[in-house]
């Protein structure tokens, strides 16, 4: 990629950093802007377009933390959101590193750096979207191919997925049924270096509290009355591989006891047994719940929330994708054409807009449903909107009579709660306004 028509802005305290990126980056980029002083950034944004910004993390000496980094890469992302955001630190702190893309950095860097490595990741940040647009996918970055979407936001979950997977950090994913978690983790896994070992995914929150440890840990022969033989556990089936902890939210807080001690030791015991048999598992969860409402209300343990969410990647509605919808209807409908020998089908164009305008309460999996009937029912090669047929769950909130100022605001908030499926955090983005503040209303309604 060509960096000749790129602006790019370097903002660190220290003198010497920023005349030797300068002298680096002066024959390689149209322009470069250095600044020591972090204060000046809403001023240098609002005057100027910058491609790239390399941002210091920490500008008093005594402070190491990061703190200052990642509020002024919050900064940043409010004021320009497609600015690529790369942070800088000398120390080589995993956290820091991962928790810089958790709020949106594009990449890191560790002071002092090769010069090389440093082009490559600014020339990897600017030349992301370039990568991935023609298919939706960079499969150089080994993202698997059932994962579609040209969107912004899920270009940067199939970035951070290309950042995260060749580490050994836990990951914990979040998003509504039938958003496509399971997927995310397979593509982690199918990136990771540990690509050619098992891959175990468990439904943990479907376990009762009888088969919880006998599934995850094993359990030896005679342990208990149907124990007719010696069972292996899926952390153990995992070793060396992947261990995939699907609907973690759901399980009970002795259950939560149980898993915690097993992740901070890394080795299990069967049920039956004295002996600790050690696990080397890559774990990634997830959860269709927002998990930190359920910590404020004790029904998750904070201290295992901390172990698996070390990265976290929220995976979008359907609904927020816009066109997506359209590339996996096309996706959906070559599957299922091929599945029942029917010819290649294409949408006519009010089934696009039926599509388009069309919630999708059940997501991903719903419109694969809808366009799979599709298909089937079809009489010809073009699908109608007559053919689309949605599921009949959702349920709409009929608006009251009663259009006072405060029925109005209860009856939007009850609308759109119900249209994110009850996740607080989409409604309030969807709504304008904090968490905090949808919060309080909820309480103000008794909602």
């Amino acid at each position: 990629m060509q960096l000749k028509n790129r602006s790019i802005l370097v903002v660190d305290d220290d003198p010497d950093v920023l005349t030797a990126v300068r002298l680096l980056l002066n024959t390689e980029v149209g322009e470069v802007v250095t600044e020591k002083n972090p204060e000046q950034l809403p001023s240098l944004l609002s005057a100027k377009h910058f491609d790239l910004i390399l941002l210091d993390m920490n500008f008093k000496s005594a402070i190491n933390n990061g703190n200052e980094g990642f509020f002024w890469l919050n900064k940043i992302k409010a004021m320009a959101a497609d600015t690529k955001v790369i942070m800088i630190t000398a120390y080589g702190d995993i956290d820091l590193a991962i928790q810089s893309l958790k709020n949106g950095a594009a990449d890191f860097v560790v002071k002092p750096w090769y010069n090389e490595k440093l082009l490559n990741t600014i020339t990897e940040a600017l030349d992301k979207k370039e990568k991935t647009k023609a298919k939706g996918l960079d499969h150089s970055q080994g993202i698997g191919s059932d994962l579609i979407g040209k969107s912004e936001v899920m270009q940067e979950i199939f970035y951070k997925i290309s950042r995260v997977a060749p580490t050994d950090a836990n990951i914990l994913i979040l998003g509504e049924n039938g958003t496509g978690k399971d997927l995310i983790a397979n593509a982690i896994h199918q990136a990771s270096l540990r690509a050619q070992k098992p891959f175990v995914k468990v439904d943990i929150g479907s376990l009762t509290e009888g088969l919880f440890e006998s599934e995850l840990f094993g359990h030896k022969k005679g342990a208990y009355t149907d124990a007719r033989e010696d069972r292996t556990g899926r952390f153990e089936a995992a070793d060396t591989g992947t261990l995939f902890l699907d609907e973690i939210g759901n399980i009970s807080l002795q259950q939560q006891a149980k898993l915690l001690s097993v992740l901070q030791n890394r080795q299990v015991i069967k049920i039956g047994s004295n002996d600790a048999v050690p696990v080397d598992i890559r774990l990634i969860c997830a959860t269709n719940v927002e998990i930190r409402e359920l910590a404020t209300e004790n029904r998750f343990r904070k201290d295992l929330i901390y172990r698996i969410n070390t990265v976290e990647i929220i995976v979008p509605p359907l609904r927020k994708r816009g066109k997506d919808i359209l590339l996996l209807a096309r996706h959906f409908s070559k599957i299922y054409a091929d599945k029942y020998f029917k010819t290649q089908m294409d949408f006519e164009e009010s089934a696009m807009d039926k599509l388009l305008k069309y919630s999708f309460p059940g997501n991903v999996r719903e419109l694969q449903y809808t366009i799979e009937r599709a298909v089937i029912m079809a009489e010809g090669p073009i699908l109608k909107d007559t053919d689309l047929v949605f599921s009949p769950i959702e349920t709409v909130i009929p608006l009251s009579e009663d259009l006072s100022l405060k029925s109005l605001e209860k009856n939007a908030i009850l609308q759109v709660i119900e249209r994110n499926r009850g996740n607080i955090t989409w409604a309030a983005k969807e709504l304008g306004i904090t968490r905090n503040a949808l919060y309080r209303r909820l309480s103000k309604y008794d909602i």
